[in-house]
């Protein structure tokens, strides 16, 4: 059995503020005993060629993936060759099935926010093969819970993920694989429903320092951005008055 979490942000990410590199995830998830890792960037498939070794050399395949929005909503696209941070509509995703080998899978489907899938999960049920257990959840305030209901009337497998924008978020929920050490065959194995997940939930201080970590690295991200505006309105006022 393999230990895995196929959801997690590095540094690399083009939208969210991640503290940490990809590297730093590696060793963090070595240390806890992870065997198999994707890097998931928000609409960017990061190439993790270069980080193959590394990660082999700490006893963990790493797998490539995407968090893509696709028509508003968020769907993970993991171990497909090529193309998956193209995909714009749910017509591409099934053509890039129809094409590629690969494992797709519905992250935090039924969660509060809008770029959760929640009715396109229904409309879309077919072209999903997992639905994600996601780590952000406490005893008494779980929206997985409707996760494992529609999992169970579709007969899907569920998968276990951290949903990492934090190296602390590791290691509370995750999944277990029956798969040989093969991204292919790891993948395979979730599809066939050969994965149990492994999930500890927050106390609720955990759970609203780590959203609220996210959520001030957001503003300070848009500071610059509200600051250079700022000064290019003075600059043009200026101009005006001369």
């Amino acid at each position: 059995m393999l230990k895995a979490d196929l959801h997690l942000h590095t540094a690399d990410d083009p939208v969210d503020r991640i503290p940490h590199s990809a590297s730093e995830l590696i060793d963090r998830a070595a240390a806890l005993g992870y065997q198999v890792l994707s890097i998931t960037l928000h609409e960017r498939q990061l190439d993790v060629r270069p980080l193959l070794p590394y990660a082999r050399e700490r006893g963990i395949v790493l797998i490539p993936g995407v968090e893509r929005t696709i028509e508003g909503k968020h769907v993970l696209l993991i171990n497909f060759r090529r193309g998956a941070d193209e995909i714009n509509t749910f017509e591409d995703l099934a053509r890039l099935r129809r094409r590629d080998r690969g494992l797709v899978i519905a992250p935090h489907p039924f969660y509060p926010a809008p770029s959760c899938l929640r009715g396109a999960l229904e409309r879309h049920a077919a072209l999903f093969d997992a639905v994600e257990y996601n780590a952000m959840f406490t005893r008494s305030l779980n929206f997985n819970d409707r996760t494992a209901e529609w999992a169970r009337t579709h007969a899907k497998p569920m998968v276990g993920n951290g949903d990492v924008h934090r190296l602390r978020q590791l290691g509370s929920t995750y999944s277990w694989i029956d798969a040989p050490a093969d991204a292919d065959a790891v993948c395979d194995a979730i599809a066939a429903g050969r994965v149990r997940v492994e999930a500890t939930p927050l106390s609720w201080p955990d759970a609203f320092a780590i959203a609220a970590d996210m959520i001030t690295a957001d503003v300070f991200r848009h500071v610059p951005i509200a600051r250079r505006r700022s000064r290019q309105s003075v600059s043009e006022t200026a101009a005006a008055a001369r």
